[in-house]
């Protein structure tokens, strides 16, 4: 396609351009022009992101302007950077693009919801960039194409090229920086493909609830009957692995919006983990690793070009885009009716908190604005101590505006519609990381059966100390005693009652950064020591 209607300042698309290419031929300038680029075994587009494998959430920025200065939660997540610095870093991008023999662009939806859905453009120098987005956006019909007309949203990715380290306001080589105003991201010494994913997440996630609906970090998926369900849940907590079920068909595994008729998916591909993949786990995703999607910084045998999936001699972080099209039972278009169901996924390694609780109105929002999960230090040099970790809203790095404000639109979706709100913890049972063992994958699944079949909302509930928790007495397929963290217990009834104090005042401390906006009865749903 030809370079009219992009108007892009500074950037000179009179030089080769190429616009909304295919796959193939996308695949054809990484393997002529990016070192370290190879075709897998099973066709996927094998490519290297360079020194940055993951995401650098220390050098985003979000510019200060008039227009957003009110709305934006500022601290740790949302770092300011002035329009000047940011006027800088894109001058320095549009230098570096005028400098390249190619130009990639690509044009797609964020949104299946033609509504709310918004135009975004990247502007990129590799083709592996150029595929990545093509996955994870969504991909426009040849007559949306041309009729496409000018963006809301441009990424300009000059990643090969670092920041100016003197610009006031950056912290190293590396800068991810958006303007709400000038509606643009620009990325600057980094070339994870992540960022551009997360970049279009946190963009939605500022229009969405000015837009007046909700948008969500998490899975979802949709029941024979369209009962609809959302996961929530940081990493290793099972968000994708629960959500993946073959009697329900796949709505998104990660980013939605819930509007006033329902929900939609934000993108139009996936990006899986692949670290110790096998096809016996997880059979639809290494089934998607096909023509058409891009794997990240993995090891393969040079002759024959199989991926060894368990090797994490470059990255731990080793991942796989793919069009959502290629899980066999994505439901396309990308959207569902109002959910029925919430569930609130959660890796305790304390051992204390249940396998299963169904949440108030008010605990729902004090689950969702804590965002609890542990990560297991491990046993290196005898550390088995687990290290709490909060992310509000179960995804902190991408917030915009203040938890609270997702929490209490959640709230009101939740009460609109009758939703039914679960704690499910798939971490420790029996005692804690180095003593209990981890609930049984087999476990967690009927429970979330029992959900989803309507047993668990007619079950009888016995209320839980400390965190005040309603646990159902039985639950088909899952022993009693494991659905009580205190009847599980392996140690003394003192160990117990340590732990779980211990693991309350981490939740009560987290909260106070969220206290003064939070109403006392959503306090008063924490735990009462």
């Amino acid at each position: 396609m030809s370079a009219t209607n992009i108007q892009t300042e500074g950037i000179d698309f009179s030089a080769k351009i190429r616009r909304n290419l295919s796959p193939a031929q996308l695949y054809e300038d990484a393997l002529r022009y990016e070192p370290g680029t190879a075709i897998s075994s099973t066709g996927a587009l094998i490519a290297s992101s360079g020194k940055k494998t993951g995401r650098s959430p220390r050098d985003k920025r979000v510019v200060e302007e008039s227009s957003t200065v009110d709305d934006v939660w500022w601290g740790p997540v949302n770092k300011k950077l002035s329009e000047e610095a940011f006027a800088i870093n894109y001058e320095r991008a549009a230098n570096y693009l005028n400098t390249r023999e190619r130009l990639y662009v690509f044009d797609g939806y964020a949104g299946w919801d033609p509504k709310y859905r918004i135009k975004v453009r990247v502007i990129c120098a590799r083709a592996y960039h150029a595929l990545f987005m093509n996955n994870m956006l969504i991909r426009p019909t040849q007559q949306e194409l041309e009729n496409f007309g000018e963006p809301d949203f441009t990424i300009v990715n000059a990643g090969q090229f670092p920041a100016n380290r003197f610009t006031k306001g950056m912290t190293s080589p590396t800068s991810v920086a958006i303007s709400f105003e000038r509606r643009q991201m620009v990325i600057l010494g980094t070339e994870y493909a992540g960022e551009m994913k997360k970049g279009v997440f946190t963009v939605m996630h500022y229009l969405m609830p000015k837009a007046g609906v909700l948008s969500l970090h998490s899975s979802c998926n949709e029941g024979p009957d369209g009962d609809v369900s959302l996961f929530f849940g940081l990493s290793g907590t099972g968000k994708t692995t629960l959500s993946a079920d073959p009697q329900r068909p796949l709505i998104g595994d990660d980013e939605h919006v819930w509007t006033e008729s329902g929900v939609f998916n934000i993108e139009g591909g996936c990006y899986a983990k692949t670290i110790d993949l096998s096809a016996e786990k997880e059979p639809e995703i290494f089934n998607a690793i096909r023509f058409g999607s891009v794997l990240e910084n993995v090891i393969f045998d040079q002759n024959t070009r199989t991926v060894d999936y368990t090797d994490k001699s470059i990255t731990e972080n080793t991942r796989c885009a793919y069009p959502i099209e290629y899980i066999p039972n994505a439901k396309i278009p990308c959207v569902g009716g109002n959910p029925k169901n919430i569930v609130l996924l959660t890796c305790d390694a304390f051992g204390v908190l249940p396998p299963v609780a169904k949440l108030t109105p008010a605990q729902a929002m004090y689950h969702f604005i804590s965002g609890y999960t542990a990560k297991i230090a491990g046993t290196e040099e005898g550390v088995t101590e687990p290290e709490a970790t909060f992310s509000a809203c179960f995804g902190q790095p991408f917030l915009v505006w203040h938890p609270v404000k997702y929490a209490q639109m959640l709230a009101q979706k939740m009460q609109e519609h009758n939703v039914n709100v679960w704690l499910v913890n798939t971490g420790w049972n029996g005692g804690a990381y180095g003593i209990g063992k981890r609930i049984s994958l087999k476990y967690s699944r009927a429970i979330i059966d029992a959900i989803h079949s309507g047993e668990l909302e007619k079950a009888e509930y016995s209320s839980y100390g400390v965190f005040n928790l309603q646990i159902p007495n039985a639950v088909p397929n899952v022993p009693a005693k494991v659905l009580d963290p205190s009847q599980a217990w392996e140690g003394t009834t003192q160990e117990f009652g340590e732990t779980i104090t211990k693991l309350a005042r981490l939740f009560q401390a987290n909260f106070k950064e969220y206290a003064d906006k939070a109403t006392p009865e959503i306090i008063a749903a924490g735990p009462q020591l």
